[in-house]
């Protein structure tokens, strides 16, 4: 039987009213981290990128699609992956499309971005059924120099990163079969959201966030924070194609 508190409902609204509070204490936190956030300085992009895309090369600046600010996810599919993208990453992904329409009205283009060469890209997009436009960065510097992707000097810079490399977790090492690459390779993608905006003809960088930032997560997973069951600690995730098949549902 599951381990957890049985009350009245005395009880209940009692300790949902405490709760109450410290949520409410962190939306107002939340509110002071949006200003903040806003309130970033741009930096303006000298340097030239071009992109591959669906509709072939674009610049930066073509990225945008006729409006002023750019959001982009930068999806974990590097050019040593020979079996898909990060299952996490897909997940986040496939929570996207339903928010386009929003976005473009509100000025914001929503773009993927991953170091894989293009024709992979466009594959993969087909098989897990995304309209998003998915950019790759392959041969340029765009994700190196915005702390997308790390060099293989970099990584190995970075104790934590060699760590897991050295003694993997078994959910990591599953990970890597499912990407289809060495961890060394793998974990050199960063999992990050990225922002610009377009004025008077040039392109800034406004704000960057990366894993393990909870922003950096499948919205299904802000859902599960509601629901009355704890998810599991080791961070395991498949492909909405690959999910193990279940015998039954566990309501008993």
């Amino acid at each position: 039987m599951a381990e957890h508190q049985i009350g009245t409902r005395e009880e209940w609204q009692a300790a949902r009213d405490e709760l109450a509070k410290l949520e409410a204490e962190h939306a107002e936190q939340n509110e002071e981290i949006k200003k903040k956030r806003l309130e970033l300085p741009w930096v303006r992009v000298e340097k030239k990128y071009e992109f591959d895309t669906e509709d072939g090369k674009k610049t930066l600046a073509e990225l945008f699609d006729g409006r002023s600010q750019l959001l982009a996810y930068n999806i974990m599919f590097g050019p040593d992956y020979t079996i898909g993208a990060c299952p996490g990453c897909t997940s986040l992904g496939d929570g996207l499309d339903g928010t386009l329409v929003h976005l473009s009205h509100r000025d914001v283009t929503l773009i993927c971005f991953s170091r894989a060469p293009i024709e992979r890209l466009t594959a993969y997009k087909r098989r897990m059924g995304w309209q998003f436009p998915y950019v790759s960065t392959y041969n340029s510097d765009f994700a190196f120099d915005f702390g997308l992707a790390l060099t293989e000097n970099q990584a190995q810079q970075i104790p934590e990163i060699q760590e897991m490399i050295g003694n993997p977790p078994d959910w990591l090492q599953e990970w890597s079969g499912q990407v289809g690459a060495a961890l060394k390779d793998g974990m050199r993608e960063n999992p990050s959201w990225i922002a610009f905006a377009r004025e008077n003809g040039a392109v800034y960088h406004t704000y960057t966030v990366s894993a393990p930032d909870p922003f950096v997560s499948p919205y299904f997973s802000f859902l599960l924070e509601r629901t009355p069951k704890a998810q599991p600690a080791e961070p395991r995730t498949w492909r909405k194609d690959e999910y193990p098949a279940k015998s039954s549902p566990s309501g008993e």
